[in-house]
């Protein structure tokens, strides 16, 4: 059984991340582990930026987003000897076991160091809810809560304009924030990979919205299928509608992590460090059906995507 677990945070930053931390540093103390951390994910590992902790550490950083233990990404980290130098640092401070919290990239990472001798658990912490071995990932929750509280507000003043108004979303290829985003604000178009309309055809659809005298129309987009400006442009050009676009970018990163966000996280990093009591390595952990439960990573990585069928369906249903 390992004696010192180490935790970093990985890829982009996502709200919870400080409770996973938490919840970590807090369940390895009462398991008996001394409790480390790595700042700047695993370029951390190669600075040997590895600083033991307290019990309190996370603490006070519960009800903040980001990661108080700041991340970074290391493509290098794919190279067999940069990891090895990973493997030393952490040799070298006698911590034969690592919580990876991150997405699909730290997950790969986690592997390899398992294979190289450092039992890893791998927790899904990204914005995007783009991971298939859990229903929801560390910082989805908030982020959507994010992205419907700026929509709410879009919506007041396009209402007072007669406007319709186009609002780009995170989710890095994965629909889930704007599909989500939409139904929760009652959008009159969804535009994702899963559900893509040409330029031509959003144009037609918001045509027969302008002809019913709406007072606005709200369209949720799925960031890098269109420039939502030159489309926004294009609306005012053929519809008749007062065009806008908002592309709501890096705020939905941010925020006070929800209960439900703290809650999850915290509970699969308990289940984390339940796993290295165990002495098992190369997992990722996951809510499935709102139980816990873990997958072998590469398992992982071939599970499918959830497409949300049903939650196309219902959009449909109440437009």
């Amino acid at each position: 059984m390992a004696k010192k677990i180490g935790i970093l945070t990985s890829g982009g930053d996502a709200p919870g991340m400080n409770a996973a931390l938490l919840g970590a540093i807090r369940s390895g103390f009462n398991s008996g582990y001394e409790m480390y951390v790595i700042y700047d994910g695993y370029r951390g590992l190669i600075d040997n930026r590895i600083v033991k902790v307290d019990k309190d550490f996370a603490n006070e950083k519960l009800n903040c987003g980001g990661t108080m233990i700041k991340t970074a990404r290391l493509p290098e980290f794919k190279e067999e000897s940069v990891r090895q130098k990973a493997v030393e640092a952490l040799r070298k401070e006698g911590i034969d076991a690592l919580i990876v919290i991150g997405g699909d990239g730290s997950y790969m990472g986690a592997k390899k160091l398992t294979e190289m001798g450092i039992n890893c658990v791998g927790l899904p912490g990204t914005i995007d809810n783009d991971i298939a071995s859990s229903d929801y990932t560390i910082g989805f929750d908030t982020c959507l809560n994010t992205v419907v509280d700026a929509i709410d507000k879009i919506k007041d003043t396009s209402s007072s304009h007669h406007r319709c108004h186009l609002v780009e979303i995170m989710g890095n290829n994965c629909p889930d924030l704007t599909i989500y985003a939409g139904i929760a604000t009652n959008a009159d178009l969804i535009i994702t990979c899963d559900n893509l309309l040409t330029p031509d055809q959003i144009k037609a659809e918001l045509s027969k919205l302008k002809a019913e005298n709406r007072d606005l129309a709200l369209v949720c987009v799925a960031e890098h299928l269109f420039d939502c400006g030159a489309l926004a442009k294009e609306i005012t050009r053929d519809t008749g509608w007062d065009a806008r676009a908002t592309v709501l970018g890096h705020i939905q990163r941010g925020g006070v992590p929800s209960a439900m966000e703290r809650v999850r996280a915290i509970s699969m990093a308990n289940y984390a460090i339940k796993l290295l009591n165990q002495n098992i390595g190369g997992v990722c952990v996951g809510f499935v059906n709102n139980k816990l439960t873990h997958y072998p990573i590469l398992e992982a990585f071939d599970l499918p995507r959830n497409k949300h069928e049903e939650l196309y369906e219902l959009h449909n249903n109440i437009k």
